[in-house]
């Protein structure tokens, strides 16, 4: 039977603890400065990020806006982070992050998804000769430095955590990873090698496979699908691959017309941000969102998400939480 290592004392404190400490060691690594972000956007302008295409923001009219105008809560900061870093006058090297809280009505309810979701959004300026594989590969490694240290920072205050990271990171592409395992779905791929290797950058999502499969869906206005990747982790209490975080090399002007076209999305050059960048007046940027309650969970080696965010849920994740000694916040 399961028994969280930490009571809920405990974890309110570490989860504390967890994200004052990474936050230090992801601007130290990335050279990033923390900004306030909003967690509003106006609809139809196309700055909210569309996620998979289908997902419903939550959006409604506010009284002292223009007659019918509405907002929208984000889906993440993708795409105003870029705006951001131009509007704010950065040079290249140097970049921001931030704390987004989202609500994603349409997400299922699970072990690792909650429609609450909390996230380091972050954004950088890099030059033309940095967009390659070898670039995003070493932002990877960076990023998973400052997870080791954090998870060496956390068992040092609290004993019972016992959470490994003594694997390098493994890099495949979604195409090569799917001539490893040609007879399973792409969640079962995930399962196999992060079990395998542990640590796991799987890049290229969103590109057609050879099986005329997506890995992942993807939306065809932020990343390159030819560098970009999902960062996961084996997790010993799921016994199952969990997803830290979503992240790549932006779109340039040639990427996102040749991706807009792939999906019959060409209409959104009508919006300002995708002008911008079809007319090269936005910087080239690297970016990507990591999970605060994933990363979380992985380093407090809980079971649930629900043990480490307070969210709403129905009466079969809450069933299913009591019969596994699961506490719910």
């Amino acid at each position: 039977m399961y028994k969280s290592k930490l009571n809920i004392k405990q974890t309110q404190k570490a989860i504390r603890l967890l994200k004052l400490h990474f936050e230090k060691e992801l601007s130290k690594e990335l050279n990033l400065d923390r900004i306030s972000a909003p967690i509003l956007v106006k609809a139809n302008c196309g700055i909210n990020d569309d996620l998979n295409g289908v997902e419903r923001p939550v959006c409604f009219d506010v009284l002292n806006l223009n007659c019918g105008e509405k907002v929208e809560i984000v889906q993440s900061l993708a795409k105003w982070k870029r705006l951001a870093l131009k509007q704010y006058d950065y040079e290249l090297g140097t970049g921001i992050y931030t704390d987004m809280t989202a609500i994603r009505r349409d997400d299922k309810m699970d072990e690792i998804h909650s429609v609450y979701v909390d996230q380091w959004d972050w954004e950088r300026i890099i030059d033309n000769s940095q967009r390659n594989l070898v670039f995003l590969k070493n932002i990877v490694r960076k990023i998973v430095k400052a997870i080791k240290k954090t998870n060496n920072y956390l068992k040092k205050c609290y004993k019972e955590l016992s959470f490994c990271m003594d694997k390098p990171v493994y890099f495949i592409t979604s195409e090569k990873l799917l001539k490893m395992y040609p007879n399973l779905s792409s969640k079962k791929r995930e399962y196999e090698i992060c079990k395998d290797k542990k640590i796991v950058f799987i890049m290229q999502i969103g590109k057609t496979l050879s099986n005329g499969e997506l890995h992942d869906n993807r939306a065809p206005d932020y990343d390159d699908w030819e560098l970009n990747g999902d960062l996961l982790f084996w997790d010993d209490e799921l016994e199952d691959a969990i997803e830290i975080s979503s992240m790549g090399i932006r779109v340039d002007a040639n990427s996102l017309k040749d991706q807009l076209k792939k999906l019959n999305c060409e209409d959104r050059l009508k919006f300002e941000y995708h002008k911008l960048i079809a007319e090269n007046k936005l910087p080239l940027t690297i970016g990507g969102g990591i999970g605060q309650s994933r990363l979380s969970m992985l380093l407090l080696q809980k079971k649930h998400i629900g043990e480490v965010q307070a969210s709403v849920w129905n009466d079969k994740q809450i069933e299913y939480c009591k019969l596994n000694n699961i506490e719910l916040l």
